[in-house]
């Protein structure tokens, strides 16, 4: 659906992110940092195969699909986004990782139509949803689903989505995705995010009652994810987004130098460079 749409290129330089050979391998750890996805070798595809089941792609084996993952990955970094969600979208449900991502980080930089945005988010979901079925034990199944479900309800007003239910499926999954991979950055990012937008639409009462929303815990989680991942942009945006639903203008400054801290610090692939760029225009 969405691979029928246009997809606006990456619209800065990418020479330092081709990541070729034994490059990807080499630069993993620092690339997914945030989202502690394990390295499509050999033996991970293997794995995936044999719990994916009947949703393992057909007529590819380990070697085969490690190759594709590899593939899709490189392009993801590269900032083609359009292959990588191409690539990962034909993998079925063990490419859905990097077809989601793709699909998530294009949507919300380089899509401008609020509807189309809101229609990618969706399929994201979907591709999402079919991965944690097909393979629940994997935590980014699970946080992709809530990173999609999250970054939809944005667009749809948090008032809606509360309405909708989606905050509960979100919080679900983050939930799962730490209890998988206590370690994984983003999850605490979303987590932090999660506690401060709905204090920030309800309030600290309605929002402890009703969702067990807690300003305490949106500190704790934002901590934890710029403590595991000091250098990535999304940890300090997502700093001064947090205190800036919790306390508005009061920690203005404070939030200025978390978008600051962002800005300055040198992207490691596409979606990095997106994220810098990002906080850099919200200081002008």
């Amino acid at each position: 659906m969405a691979a029928k749409t246009s997809w606006a290129a990456f619209p800065h330089d990418a020479k330092g992110f081709t990541y070729a050979g034994d490059a990807l391998k080499k630069a993993w750890p620092k690339l997914h940092a945030g989202d502690v996805e394990p390295f499509p070798d050999t033996k991970r595809a293997a794995t995936l195969i044999a719990a994916a089941g009947k949703a393992a792609p057909k007529g590819l084996d380990a070697d085969g699909l490690a190759a594709a993952l590899q593939e899709a990955w490189r392009a993801f970094h590269f900032g083609d986004f359009k292959a990588a969600f191409d690539a990962g979208e034909k993998l079925g449900p063990v490419g859905a990782s990097v077809a989601v991502k793709a699909l998530g980080i294009h949507a919300t930089y380089l899509v401008e139509d609020d509807a189309e945005k809101l229609k990618r988010f969706e399929h994201a979901a979907k591709l999402a949803e079919a991965a944690v079925k097909a393979l629940p034990d994997e935590a980014n199944s699970h946080y992709r689903h809530a990173f999609a479900l999250g970054r939809y309800s944005q667009g749809l007003s948090i008032a809606k989505a509360l309405k909708a239910g989606i905050a509960g499926k979100v919080r679900n999954a983050l939930d799962t995705t730490l209890e998988l991979a206590p370690k994984h950055a983003e999850a605490h990012t979303a987590m932090a995010l999660y506690h401060a937008e709905i204090i920030g639409k309800v309030g600290a009462m309605i929002g402890g009652l009703t969702y067990g929303a807690k300003a305490a815990e949106a500190d704790k989680h934002i901590k934890t994810a710029l403590k595991l991942t000091p250098d990535s942009p999304i940890a300090h945006i997502e700093h001064g987004n947090v205190l800036m639903l919790l306390h508005g203008d009061k920690q203005e400054d404070a939030a200025a130098a978390a978008y600051e801290k962002a800005a300055k610090l040198k992207p490691a692939d596409a979606m990095e460079t997106l994220d810098a760029a990002y906080a850099k225009s919200q200081l002008e």
